[in-house]
């Protein structure tokens, strides 16, 4: 099996049980531990960082943001990044929640070209600049948000979850991280129901 990870990646064994029960919570959702989980785990203060600020942005209950919505973001802003794992397992996420097997590949290639809503393609203009060009960010870019429904707290979690997965993009290509094959394949073709 080829490696996940440029460093060390510890045995789930050897975890402390803190991590240990995350990861295993996470396994038994997917079915798979997502390679990020070991990689990450090589720092377990790090680790334990990560995905406190991870699940703050992506599993909160407020917001206008879709849960669909907030991984549009991460597949764009990892696309510009160019780190092939948040692509890919974001991707799969991506799909899954939107139940249409096009639109990761339609934002990460190309966002504007995509079969998403005028509000999205507003969002993620917004996300694009904060992970290009947050330098540039000026009121008119609030203004615009604005008119697309999006009030000062949803544009923090635009903004956050831009920024958060700029740290990720530079993390997965500095180890290496290999996306799980898994991920490839998911929400491609609808679920076959069972009897």
């Amino acid at each position: 099996m080829p490696r996940i990870s440029r460093y060390p990646v510890p045995e789930l064994a050897d975890l402390p049980e803190d991590m240990r029960q995350r990861i295993l919570e996470v396994q038994q959702k997917a079915g798979f531990v997502p390679n990020v989980f070991l990689a990450l785990a090589h720092r377990p203060a790090e680790w334990r960082a990560f995905v406190a600020y991870h699940d703050a942005l992506l599993l909160k209950d407020s917001g206008s943001l879709s849960k669909g919505e907030r991984e549009m973001i991460i597949v764009a802003t990892s696309a510009a990044n160019q780190c092939l794992y948040c692509v890919v397992a974001h991707g799969a996420i991506l799909r899954i929640y939107e139940k249409k097997p096009l639109v990761a590949d339609q934002v990460a290639v190309n966002y504007r070209k995509a079969d998403i809503t005028p509000r999205q393609q507003a969002m993620l203009d917004f996300a694009m600049k904060i992970s290009q060009r947050s330098h540039e960010v000026d009121e008119a870019d609030f203004a615009t948000l604005r008119g697309h429904g999006f009030d000062d707290e949803d544009i923090w979690d635009i903004g956050a979850i831009s920024a958060f997965f700029g740290l990720s993009n530079r993390m997965a290509n500095l180890t290496g991280m290999r996306p799980n094959d898994e991920f490839y394949l998911m929400g491609r073709l609808p679920r076959e129901k069972k009897a």
